[in-house]
C-alpha cells in the first residue's frame, strides 16, 4: 500500500516543467568605429539625421548535454551624405541550460527566448558605445525575435527543394 502513495519522486519527476538557466553572459566580440572624428561630431548636429543600418542575427551551438551558448550579434552604422558617422559589431553571448524541453523546441527556444534575455544587455552596449564615441547614444529599437525566427523558417522552407 505504501507504493500507492506519490513520493514526488517517479512519474511527478519525469513529467517535470521545461526549464531555462542563464549560466553566464558575455562580450564575445565587439568593436567600434568613429571614422571621422572630430569632423564628424560637429556633422551630426548641422544637417538632418543620419541613416541607421541595422543587422540582427542570432546563432546557437551545444556545450554539452543540456548547455547551450547563444550568440546575438548585432552590426549597424550610421551614414550621413554617404560618409559614415559610426559603425559597430557586437556578438553578446550567453550560456543557458535547458532542462526537460522537447528536442523540436530547443532551436525555437536558443534563438527566441536566450535572445530575447541577452538583447537588453547588447542594447545598452551598444548604446554606451556611441555615446562614448561622441554622439548621443543609439538605442537598438526592439526587436521581434519570434518574427524574426519564422522569416528564417521560411526562407529556408522557399530554397528547399521540393520533392
Amino acid at each position: 500500500m505504501a507504493n500507492d502513495i506519490p513520493n514526488g519522486n517517479g512519474a511527478a519527476a519525469a513529467d517535470a516543467a521545461p526549464s531555462m538557466s542563464a549560466l553566464i553572459q558575455y562580450t564575445k566580440d565587439f568593436s567600434f568605429e568613429n571614422p571621422k572624428a572630430p569632423r564628424a561630431l560637429g556633422q551630426q548636429e548641422a544637417q538632418a539625421g543620419p541613416q541607421m543600418s541595422l543587422q540582427v542575427n542570432v546563432s546557437s551551438n551545444g556545450l554539452g548535454e543540456n548547455d547551450y551558448e547563444t550568440v546575438l550579434r548585432l552590426e549597424g552604422k550610421a551614414e550621413l551624405g554617404g560618409e559614415t558617422l559610426f559603425a559597430f559589431d557586437l556578438s553578446y553571448g550567453g550560456v543557458f541550460r535547458l532542462l526537460n524541453v522537447p528536442e523540436e523546441h530547443i532551436h525555437p527556444v536558443l534563438v527566441i527566448d536566450c535572445a530575447r534575455l541577452l538583447f537588453p544587455f547588447a542594447r545598452q552596449i551598444i548604446a554606451e558605445a556611441v555615446q562614448n564615441g561622441g554622439f548621443p547614444p543609439f538605442y537598438v529599437p526592439p526587436i521581434d525575435f519570434a518574427q524574426l525566427f519564422q522569416q528564417r523558417l521560411q526562407e529556408l522552407q522557399a530554397g528547399a527543394p521540393n520533392a
